[in-house]
């Protein structure tokens, strides 16, 4: 019997409940997946903090990596023939935590050998955000972009995509971040009073002389004010700040908006291409058994674990 991670009804981590179930045989167009490693996102938990009680319980978890166990007849996946035995990673699934489940084909890509299972599990969630940031706001090779929280999991994505584009970015960071910033190409800032001006003098020493775009990972007012300050409103993106971008008509983007889950659902083979070739990596910060994936949460819920985080069953 495999397990997986349900939340029993809206509400914090208090309502997650490890079950038995029993993935079902998979249908034309699934396949059933043997977890490896599980991916860990903000949303797995932000996701079930309200809605209707009647919608629960609900599985948890978005990414996974892991083993090709049964096929569907005449099926495929995003990147061709599949058979049991294959190497996979799957997004954007339901209920993730777990040790076995069957997902959608459409969901399933290989994984190729060079990218560890671990950051196969937890690349394209936060890589295809990424990528929607930059495909929003118009970034162009030679540009210069300001992006604040540059230090998390989406901004080190950014950063590194930005690289491959030829985009150049100034990031805000905690100083104790700023070598995660420099690691990736980027020119960190400390966020906090004064960021402004520290942004303009960054900026003043790159070519171009100024930042043409703002990407907001964290949702503070002080990196919308700052970016409204610096650029033109339709170069600014929030993937966090959803009540004030509406009040002042900023683009915001969300996976579960049709028009971005169409346009990373379309960016995923890239990702998986650009870690294939080692120019986009998932730092890890740490593993958990599946059995502690309350106790992950928590760790991932501090803001601060300094890289990504996946469950092993």
């Amino acid at each position: 019997m495999a397990q997986h991670w349900i939340a029993t009804r809206p509400g914090d981590l208090s309502v997650f409940e490890l079950t038995d179930h029993d993935p079902r045989v998979p249908r034309t167009g699934e396949v059933t997946i043997r977890v490896a490693a599980a991916g860990m996102n903000p949303a797995d938990y932000k996701h079930v903090a309200g809605g209707d009680p009647a919608d629960f319980p609900r599985p948890v978890g978005y990414e996974v990596a892991g083993t090709v166990t049964a096929v569907g007849p005449d099926t495929e996946i995003v990147t061709g023939a599949v058979a049991v035995g294959d190497e996979v990673l799957a997004f954007r699934v339901s209920g993730g935590w777990a040790t076995e489940l069957t997902v959608p084909a459409a969901d399933v890509l290989h994984r190729p050998d060079e990218i560890p299972v671990e950051q196969a599990a937890n690349l394209l969630l936060a890589g295809s955000t990424a990528a929607e940031m930059l495909h929003v706001t118009g970034a162009r090779s030679g540009e210069t972009v300001l992006v604040h929280g540059a230090s998390g999991a989406v901004g080190v994505s950014v950063l590194q995509q930005a690289a491959v584009m030829g985009v150049r970015v100034v990031g805000t960071a905690s100083e104790v971040n700023h070598e995660v910033v420099r690691r990736y190409g980027g020119v960190p800032v400390t966020y906090g009073e004064g960021l402004e001006q520290r942004v303009r003098d960054a900026a003043a020493d790159l070519p171009g002389g100024a930042v043409v775009a703002g990407l907001d990972c964290v949702g503070t007012d002080e990196a919308l004010d700052v970016s409204l300050a610096l650029v033109a409103k339709d170069r600014v993106v929030t993937i966090a700040a959803f009540e004030r971008a509406e009040a002042e008509g900023i683009r915001a983007i969300a996976g579960r908006m049709p028009a971005s889950q169409a346009y990373r659902d379309g960016v995923r083979v890239e990702l998986v291409r650009l870690a294939r070739e080692g120019r986009l990596e998932v730092p890890m910060a740490r593993t958990y058994p599946l059995t502690q994936a309350v106790e992950a949460a928590e760790f991932l819920a501090s803001q601060h674990p300094g890289g990504k985080i996946a469950l092993v069953p």
